[in-house]
């Protein structure tokens, strides 16, 4: 596996992961970032989550990480910045955190593998496209996600 495959495969499970939020949240694609032999690709979301439903987001993610395989390596509780991390079975690094004004920034950053060049994602982001640096904190509102009451227990 080159650096390009490997981008491919974290671009994959960040796919996927945001396919899991329901009802989905908007997102922009943030920073890529190579070392000599790994891929960090980082995604941020641009939907208010508010502070009552952030555990409710978070347990979302982490639910499905879990069922996707990933192990969960660590989990900070932090009230205003909680985060989950992650890591599959080939080595993979992920995670969810929230920094300033609640905005919650995934990353999936590869194993060692093979050096070669790295494309930018070719996923487009289901809302605008930001130059890197310039993705806006939270501004868009979900009747869900940015409620201000606890979010409501799943029907069963």
């Amino acid at each position: 596996m080159n650096m390009q495959d490997a981008a491919n495969s974290a671009d994959a499970m960040l796919d996927a992961t945001l396919k899991a939020v329901v009802p989905e949240v908007q997102w922009a694609h943030d920073t890529t970032t190579s070392g000599s032999c790994t891929v960090t690709r980082r995604r941020a979301v641009t939907t208010i989550v508010s502070e009552q439903r952030r555990g409710s987001f978070l347990g979302l993610i982490e639910r499905f990480w879990k069922k996707s395989g990933y192990e969960i390596t660590g989990v900070n509780p932090h009230k205003e910045a909680p985060a989950i991390f992650a890591r599959t079975s080939d080595g993979f690094m992920l995670s969810v955190e929230v920094a300033y004004k609640g905005q919650a920034f995934f990353d999936v950053t590869t194993p060692c593998v093979e050096k070669s060049d790295v494309a930018e994602p070719t996923t487009e982001p289901n809302g605008p496209a930001y130059p890197y640096g310039e993705i806006p904190v939270p501004n868009v509102r979900s009747d869900f996600w940015s409620g201000t009451t606890p979010a409501p227990a799943p029907s069963s």
